[in-house]
């Protein structure tokens, strides 16, 4: 049954010009875009960004998926490794698909790095135990680097094939190469918010015509947001995005993993550093991870997961990508690396 667009958190005032132009249920807002919404209904474009964006959030009344269907779609597709053993473990086996992972800390401390890392290993053939998969990059922050791409894919390649054991890795091997690994990473770069809702307002389509995505890459999602004035509408869009990136994660099986920055926070009379983009989106993701230095090391912590105990390692950034430290090894809470 379609869903009334009257039952939506939209606006009085959106609800009415919705209701005037005749858009009384999903189905009237499924086929249109940003631009034609908003000129036949009247709206602003952020208006109708938000209305269609709580549409497909909601899925547009379509048919919904078992507990058992997703759990048997779910064990048909492992974790995208890191190339970090210990993060792996700490992660139980590397970044989920199907969930949403945040990669928090200070500029410089790695998180564009992993990420990049990540569009590389989504792609390990599956005869080596990766996803083989398409990765999408959506870029905020002007922080892909190319040449840095192919470094890492270069090495990714070269770790593979000293593996080779059998004629199906060596057969694997003739298309796992830096080109190809190129050719699987579609970017895209957003300068501001608008863009950003615009670009995930078309991805569910993208993703059904290509059904081996299984990764989606967002840094940064605080950049966008952190000049938003009116910081009750700032909440409002975030929970619509929060709420957007999870459908997608599940109903497309794609690993989501955003980025955010740190900000300052008073308590008392001491500060502190703390992810950006305030408490209620820190419910967003389901994993979080916070990368920080100590020192002159590295040390990756993982300090929200439903399903894995919080836990530290210690990791460093090599020419060939994000890599376990020489010290390297996972501390529960209450213990140190």
């Amino acid at each position: 049954m379609q869903r009334p667009v009257s039952s939506f958190s939209l606006s009085p005032g959106v609800k009415v010009k919705l209701a005037s132009a005749g858009f009384r249920v999903t189905a009237d807002l499924l086929h249109l875009s940003p631009p034609q919404l908003s000129r036949e209904a009247g709206l602003s474009q952020q208006e109708a960004l938000e209305v269609l964006q709580a549409v497909r959030s909601d899925g547009g009344g379509g048919a919904s998926m078992s507990a058992l269907e997703l759990l048997q779609k779910e064990g048909e597709l492992k974790s995208i490794v890191t190339f970090s053993s210990h993060l792996d473990a700490a992660l139980g086996g590397g970044v989920p698909v199907g969930k949403s992972t945040e990669i928090c800390g200070t500029p410089g401390v790695g998180k564009t790095q992993l990420c990049l890392q990540l569009v590389v290993d989504v792609q390990v053939p599956q005869c080596f135990g990766g996803v083989e998969g398409q990765a999408i990059y959506i870029d905020t922050e002007g922080s892909f680097l190319l040449q840095r791409v192919v470094d890492v894919a270069a090495a990714a390649v070269r770790h593979c094939s000293l593996l080779v054991e059998d004629e199906e890795q060596r057969v694997a091997m003739t298309t796992f190469t830096v080109e190809t690994i190129l050719s699987n990473i579609f970017l895209v770069r957003c300068h501001d918010y608008v863009e950003l809702l615009a670009e995930l307002h078309l991805l569910p389509d993208f993703l059904t015509g290509h059904p081996k995505a299984r990764l989606l890459v967002i840094d940064s999602v605080a950049l966008p947001f952190r000049r938003f004035e009116d910081l009750s509408q700032r909440t409002r869009v975030l929970y619509g995005l929060a709420q957007q990136l999870a459908a997608i994660a599940t109903r497309h099986l794609v690993a989501v993993v955003l980025t955010n920055q740190m900000t300052t926070r008073l308590r008392g009379n001491q500060s502190q550093l703390v992810p950006a983009l305030g408490e209620s989106w820190g419910h967003a993701p389901t994993i979080r991870l916070l990368l920080q230095w100590s020192g002159s090391q590295r040390l990756a912590t993982v300090f929200k997961s439903p399903s894995h105990a919080d836990a530290t390692i210690q990791y460093q950034i090599t020419s060939d990508g994000f890599r376990d430290s020489d010290q390297s090894a996972c501390s529960q809470p209450g213990t140190s690396c």
